[in-house]
Protein backbone atom coordinates (compact mmCIF):
# COMPACT_ATOMS: atom_id res chain seq x y z
CA UNK A 1 0.00 0.00 0.00
CA UNK A 2 1.11 3.47 -0.99
CA UNK A 3 0.80 5.96 1.88
CA UNK A 4 -0.12 9.46 0.84
CA UNK A 5 2.50 12.11 1.70
CA UNK A 6 0.68 15.39 1.75
CA UNK A 7 -2.80 16.11 3.92
CA UNK A 8 -4.91 18.97 4.27
CA UNK A 9 -7.69 20.26 6.82
CA UNK A 10 -11.23 21.22 5.87
CA UNK A 11 -13.72 23.03 8.36
CA UNK A 12 -17.03 21.87 7.24
CA UNK A 13 -20.58 22.01 9.18
CA UNK A 14 -20.62 18.03 9.77
CA UNK A 15 -16.44 18.45 11.58
CA UNK A 16 -12.78 18.71 10.98
CA UNK A 17 -12.42 16.72 7.43
CA UNK A 18 -8.99 15.69 6.53
CA UNK A 19 -7.92 15.19 2.95
CA UNK A 20 -4.91 13.42 1.87
CA UNK A 21 -3.22 12.87 -1.65
CA UNK A 22 -0.31 11.48 -3.62
CA UNK A 23 0.60 15.01 -4.86
CA UNK A 24 -1.67 14.95 -7.98
CA UNK A 25 -4.84 12.76 -6.84
CA UNK A 26 -6.72 12.42 -3.59
CA UNK A 27 -6.67 9.38 -1.56
CA UNK A 28 -8.34 9.84 1.65
CA UNK A 29 -11.19 12.30 3.10
CA UNK A 30 -11.98 11.63 6.28
CA UNK A 31 -14.01 12.89 9.41
CA UNK A 32 -12.41 13.58 12.28
CA UNK A 33 -12.35 9.95 15.21
CA UNK A 34 -13.79 8.36 11.65
CA UNK A 35 -13.08 4.33 11.82
CA UNK A 36 -10.01 3.71 9.82
CA UNK A 37 -9.40 7.43 10.02
CA UNK A 38 -5.88 8.01 7.99
CA UNK A 39 -5.97 4.52 6.49
CA UNK A 40 -4.07 5.39 3.32
CA UNK A 41 -2.28 8.42 5.10
CA UNK A 42 1.71 8.16 5.37
CA UNK A 43 2.69 8.96 9.02
CA UNK A 44 5.10 11.55 8.25
CA UNK A 45 2.57 13.08 5.64
CA UNK A 46 3.08 17.15 5.74
CA UNK A 47 0.54 19.59 5.07
CA UNK A 48 0.72 21.51 1.25
CA UNK A 49 -1.13 23.49 -0.82
CA UNK A 50 -2.06 21.01 -4.01
CA UNK A 51 -3.56 21.85 -7.05
CA UNK A 52 -6.00 18.77 -5.75
CA UNK A 53 -6.94 20.18 -2.35
CA UNK A 54 -8.26 23.13 -3.89
CA UNK A 55 -10.27 21.60 -6.38
CA UNK A 56 -11.77 19.63 -3.31
CA UNK A 57 -11.96 22.46 -1.60
CA UNK A 58 -13.95 24.11 -4.09
CA UNK A 59 -16.14 21.17 -4.76
CA UNK A 60 -17.10 21.05 -0.40
CA UNK A 61 -17.42 24.40 -0.21
CA UNK A 62 -20.09 24.25 -3.36
CA UNK A 63 -21.72 20.79 -2.15
CA UNK A 64 -21.96 22.37 1.54
CA UNK A 65 -23.66 25.07 0.31
CA UNK A 66 -26.82 22.76 -1.39
CA UNK A 67 -25.16 22.51 -4.55
CA UNK A 68 -24.57 18.98 -6.44
CA UNK A 69 -21.07 19.57 -7.59
CA UNK A 70 -20.70 18.59 -11.55
CA UNK A 71 -16.97 19.11 -11.80
CA UNK A 72 -14.77 15.57 -11.30
CA UNK A 73 -11.77 15.36 -9.21
CA UNK A 74 -9.03 13.00 -9.51
CA UNK A 75 -9.68 10.15 -7.04
CA UNK A 76 -7.56 7.40 -6.02
CA UNK A 77 -8.84 5.07 -3.38
CA UNK A 78 -6.63 2.10 -2.26
CA UNK A 79 -8.53 -0.70 -2.12
CA UNK A 80 -9.19 -4.62 -3.29
CA UNK A 81 -10.46 -4.91 -6.47
CA UNK A 82 -14.05 -6.02 -4.78
CA UNK A 83 -13.87 -2.82 -2.60
CA UNK A 84 -13.47 -0.63 -5.47
CA UNK A 85 -16.18 -2.27 -7.85
CA UNK A 86 -18.07 -1.20 -4.23
CA UNK A 87 -16.63 2.30 -4.53
CA UNK A 88 -17.51 2.72 -7.84
CA UNK A 89 -21.50 1.76 -7.18
CA UNK A 90 -21.23 4.32 -4.82
CA UNK A 91 -19.63 7.19 -6.75
CA UNK A 92 -22.86 6.71 -9.29
CA UNK A 93 -25.66 7.13 -6.33
CA UNK A 94 -27.08 10.42 -7.49
CA UNK A 95 -27.05 13.69 -4.76
CA UNK A 96 -30.03 13.05 -2.66
CA UNK A 97 -30.63 9.46 -3.46
CA UNK A 98 -30.16 6.64 -1.92
CA UNK A 99 -30.04 2.94 -1.97
CA UNK A 100 -29.98 0.14 0.73
CA UNK A 101 -26.66 -2.35 1.16
CA UNK A 102 -29.16 -5.37 -0.46
CA UNK A 103 -29.69 -3.15 -3.64
CA UNK A 104 -26.15 -2.80 -4.20
CA UNK A 105 -25.47 -6.56 -3.27
CA UNK A 106 -27.57 -7.24 -6.44
CA UNK A 107 -26.07 -4.76 -8.41
CA UNK A 108 -22.84 -6.81 -8.28
CA UNK A 109 -24.30 -9.92 -8.21
CA UNK A 110 -25.92 -8.81 -11.68
CA UNK A 111 -22.33 -7.94 -12.81
CA UNK A 112 -20.36 -10.67 -11.36
CA UNK A 113 -22.51 -13.70 -11.91
CA UNK A 114 -21.26 -14.51 -8.15
CA UNK A 115 -23.58 -14.40 -5.16
CA UNK A 116 -22.91 -11.43 -2.85
CA UNK A 117 -24.37 -10.60 0.56
CA UNK A 118 -25.35 -6.98 1.84
CA UNK A 119 -22.80 -7.34 4.78
CA UNK A 120 -19.43 -7.85 2.21
CA UNK A 121 -21.21 -4.78 0.50
CA UNK A 122 -20.86 -3.06 4.01
CA UNK A 123 -17.93 -4.15 4.76
CA UNK A 124 -16.09 -2.42 1.50
CA UNK A 125 -18.43 0.53 2.04
CA UNK A 126 -17.23 1.13 5.53
CA UNK A 127 -13.59 1.14 4.48
CA UNK A 128 -14.19 3.63 1.95
CA UNK A 129 -11.17 6.07 2.27
CA UNK A 130 -12.48 8.87 0.79
CA UNK A 131 -16.05 10.08 2.01
CA UNK A 132 -18.39 12.14 0.77
CA UNK A 133 -17.06 12.57 -2.74
CA UNK A 134 -17.48 8.50 -2.60
CA UNK A 135 -21.04 9.42 -1.04
CA UNK A 136 -20.90 6.11 1.40
CA UNK A 137 -23.26 8.51 3.33
CA UNK A 138 -25.91 7.08 0.50
CA UNK A 139 -26.15 3.62 1.52
CA UNK A 140 -29.20 2.81 3.80
CA UNK A 141 -30.74 -0.53 5.90
CA UNK A 142 -32.92 -2.45 4.17
CA UNK A 143 -35.78 -0.53 5.48
CA UNK A 144 -34.30 2.79 4.74
CA UNK A 145 -33.12 3.73 7.81
CA UNK A 146 -29.76 5.05 9.21
CA UNK A 147 -27.45 2.31 9.68
CA UNK A 148 -23.53 2.11 9.65
CA UNK A 149 -21.46 5.10 9.03
CA UNK A 150 -17.63 5.03 9.98
CA UNK A 151 -18.16 9.02 10.11
CA UNK A 152 -20.92 8.58 12.72
CA UNK A 153 -24.89 8.63 11.81
CA UNK A 154 -25.46 12.06 13.06
CA UNK A 155 -22.78 13.44 10.27
CA UNK A 156 -24.56 10.65 8.03
CA UNK A 157 -28.15 12.09 9.03
CA UNK A 158 -26.59 15.77 8.52
CA UNK A 159 -25.35 14.79 5.18
CA UNK A 160 -28.49 13.21 3.80
CA UNK A 161 -30.48 16.29 5.16
CA UNK A 162 -28.20 18.49 3.11
CA UNK A 163 -29.44 16.81 -0.02
CA UNK A 164 -32.70 16.20 0.66
CA UNK A 165 -32.40 12.74 0.68
CA UNK A 166 -35.57 10.74 2.64
CA UNK A 167 -34.13 8.42 5.24
CA UNK A 168 -36.03 6.63 8.58
CA UNK A 169 -34.07 7.44 11.77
Amino acid sequence: MNRSPYLTTYYSPVGVLTLASDGTQLTGLWLEHQKYFGSTLAPNATEQNLVVFAQAIDWLNRYFHGEAPAMTLPLAPEGSAFRQTVWDILFRIPYGETMTYGQIAVQLEQQTGKRISAQAVGGAVGHNPISILIPCHRVLGADGSLTGYAGGLRAKAQLLTLEGAHFRT
